[in-house]
């Protein structure tokens, strides 16, 4: 699985049509396939949705960004933007997941090291 190898962890929840990463204190990441959020959410609700273009961007504080960017281009993610300095301050790589959602794996400066939760 994409994200068990690039999160080096295992899934909390893995069953069909639901699988849950527990992230930090509260914080869940849970990938749903779009056959399962219509049947949860309904057509109607989500119409539109299946776009080829980015959905949402997931923005991982990480301890090693070219590491977890790279875990993810050998997992079949496709490379944007190598890791680079932002002008907000963050080392930042960005690829896209096989589902074309933006992920973005960030280094903090240790100046400004975010807590969690």
């Amino acid at each position: 699985m994409f994200y068990q190898a690039v999160l080096q962890t295992k899934p909390s929840l893995d069953v069909p049509g639901m699988t849950e990463f527990r992230m930090g204190k509260g914080l869940v990441l849970g990938l749903m396939p779009i056959s399962g959020i219509k049947r949860l959410l309904g057509d109607e609700v989500i119409q539109g949705y299946e776009s080829t273009n980015p959905q949402v961007e997931l923005y991982f504080v990480v301890d090693d960004a070219r590491g977890y960017l790279s875990r993810a281009i050998q997992s079949g993610a496709k490379p944007l933007v190598d890791v680079v300095v932002q002008d907000w301050g963050d080392r930042v790589g960005y690829c896209l997941d096989p589902d074309n959602h933006v992920l973005a794996f960030a280094e903090a400066p240790k100046s400004l090291k975010r807590s969690e939760g």
